[in-house]
């Protein structure tokens, strides 16, 4: 295990994500960075992506980050932190290596962050390993400093979830799915989520993965087969998934994902937009309300306030996902 530095390089509680996204996804991608890591949290874009916050979440939890920098030390130079790490703590014959995380700012090419790598591993007292070792290190260029920290690569694992045993193209991905189950839920513990027309169970199936109280419905018995079907290939609870009018349900929630239902061929009629909107307004206290249709004036006269929008496109197809509270 590595103990935490205790020089006046220090830094406490603080960390470095880096992420990476389509540029279609940009928009989504930093409402979810911020909305989990607090509004006004200063997120760089582009080539150096990247974002620093006080807080702690697991990397694997957004579809976009890479991976967590647990920030030990800061400095002006690389040599400044070469104190920092020869006061890292490793167990007995812990194995241990350094890498250059490449999305800092004007990161050296690759030749001198392998000279980067040597010289801090050179430091730490430990046994180095370039394959799979126990402890990774990582080194970033951020805003004007160097910054040394155990690094943690984000669990993948839930992307099996796109080979879903029942699915159908119209519905939402898994990434987007992910996406904004961390919109709606910023913070996992004790809250429970609703998708009240959750067609193949994509949404709940997500958030059960990331440690979410989670339940769906839907008044479609076909897509209410599909994600009874989905949930338990996954180990979850089919029972976890009921079928019927939105309308109907009773109950009250911290948080609600509604994909607005829409057809190639027809429109939900006003009156039954409303209605939706109305009674998911008496079942949760926040949500995130997904149309491919423009339903703000509903969204507004069914109570709701508009904390943000944001659009995602596919080609020509535009979702537009509005945070409500």
């Amino acid at each position: 295990m590595v103990s935490s530095t205790n020089n006046k390089d220090s830094v406490v509680r603080s960390y470095v994500y880096t992420f990476a996204c389509h540029e279609n996804e940009r928009a989504l991608c930093e409402l979810e960075l911020e909305t989990m890591l607090v509004p006004g949290t200063d997120i760089h874009s582009g080539n150096h992506a990247f974002v620093r916050s006080n807080l702690c979440i697991p990397p694997g939890r957004s579809p976009f980050v890479r991976g967590r920098l647990d920030v030990m030390a800061e400095a002006d130079t690389v040599e400044d932190l070469k104190h920092a790490a020869s006061q890292i703590d490793l167990s007995s014959g812990e194995t241990f290596k350094v890498v250059c995380l490449k999305e800092g700012d004007d990161m050296p090419d690759y030749a001198h962050s392998r000279l980067l790598e040597k010289e801090l591993g050179m430091c730490i007292r430990g046994k180095a390993m370039m394959k799979q070792p126990e402890v990774t290190f990582g080194l970033i260029h951020a805003n004007g400093k160097w910054l040394l920290g155990q690094w943690t690569e984000a669990d993948r694992s839930w992307q099996t979830h796109h080979q879903k045993p029942q699915n159908y193209s119209t519905g939402l991905g898994v990434t987007l799915a992910r996406a904004l189950v961390n919109i709606a839920i910023p913070q996992v513990e004790g809250h429970q989520l609703l998708d009240p027309c959750c067609g193949m169970g994509t949404v709940v199936i997500e958030a059960l993965s990331m440690g979410i109280e989670a339940k769906g419905n839907d008044l479609n018995p076909l897509a209410v087969q599909g994600a009874r079907i989905n949930l338990p290939h996954y180990g979850y609870d089919s029972a976890r998934i009921t079928l019927g009018d939105m309308n109907d349900l009773e109950g009250s929630y911290d948080a609600a994902i509604l994909d607005m239902p829409y057809n190639l061929c027809s429109v939900l009629p006003d009156e039954e937009q409303l209605a939706m909107l109305t009674s998911l307004k008496r079942l949760a206290g926040r949500a995130v309300i997904v149309s491919t249709e423009w339903v703000e004036g509903h969204i507004l006269d069914a109570g709701w306030n508009i904390d943000q929008y944001r659009t995602v496109n596919k080609g020509t197809f535009i979702r537009h996902i509005w945070l409500c509270t």
